[in-house]
């Protein structure tokens, strides 16, 4: 069979006789139809689908890496050349701000995520104005002491500081920030008076029915505030007092 082709494919060239090419074109398996001329076989389509397709890909990640770049390059535009370039707001002690674990992890933050010098110091700002209205109002509580609150505030500070250790003072200067702290303190003051602070510690002046009356007289006896508790506190001493301590 291959013969005759080998006859027909020199007839088809003008020839009358056949060659060893003539043979082996005869032997090759018949072109598909679909197969585009320039390939010689289906292989070569592979061949060329294949390495179309690598470069396809390649182009398509280098593209993707170019977007990431100039993406990056634009968020990060407006930021330092490094996070220890952040300028610290003028209100912070930058003498402090040195071994501030608070302040250092922000700055990396902001640098990671390319903050600029304005978002940095926003950031700083915020914080500051939320710590700043969780602390209590030292001029209210102390308007709340009454015209001479210096005084007691002076008197209860010296207390403090000769009655409680060292170790303790720092919340004892917390507790009096706020002016139920000094009124507590002046209560333990007056409940020492006599000397000693594990027997009776009604205050002296407060002794019979119209001491009782004045302090229940007053609006934070009704109020659950610390001198609120205090102050009822000494009414049922006061009363105990009165009924032989029952």
């Amino acid at each position: 069979m291959s013969d005759e082709n080998a006859v027909e494919v020199a007839a088809e060239d003008g020839r009358d006789f056949v060659t060893e090419a003539d043979l082996n074109q005869a032997e090759a398996p018949a072109r598909p139809e679909w197969l585009p001329e320039k390939f010689n076989n289906p292989e070569d389509l592979a061949k060329s689908y294949s390495e179309l397709q690598s470069k396809l890909g390649t182009k398509e990640e280098d593209i993707r890496n170019k977007l990431i770049e100039e993406i990056q390059s634009e968020a990060f535009a407006d930021r330092p050349e490094s996070a220890g370039d952040y300028q610290l707001p003028e209100f912070v002690d930058e003498g402090e701000a040195v071994n501030s674990e608070l302040l250092q992890w922000w700055s990396e933050h902001s640098f990671e995520n390319g903050y600029s010098q304005d978002e940095f110091q926003k950031g700083i700002e915020m914080y500051s104005q939320a710590i700043g209205a969780s602390q209590p109002n030292l001029e209210a509580e102390q308007a709340k002491l009454g015209d001479n609150a210096e005084a007691r505030i002076d008197a209860a500070s010296a207390f403090a500081n000769k009655f409680f250790p060292q170790e303790s003072l720092p919340a004892i200067e917390r507790m009096c920030e706020s002016h139920e702290g000094i009124i507590a303190l002046e209560a333990i003051q007056e409940a020492m008076k006599d000397g000693n602070f594990a027997q009776d510690t009604q205050p002296a002046a407060v002794q019979g029915q119209s001491d009782a009356d004045e302090l229940m007289s007053r609006p934070e006896y009704w109020t659950d505030s610390a001198e609120g508790r205090i102050l009822r506190d000494q009414v049922s001493k006061i009363y105990q007092g009165m009924h032989g301590g029952r």
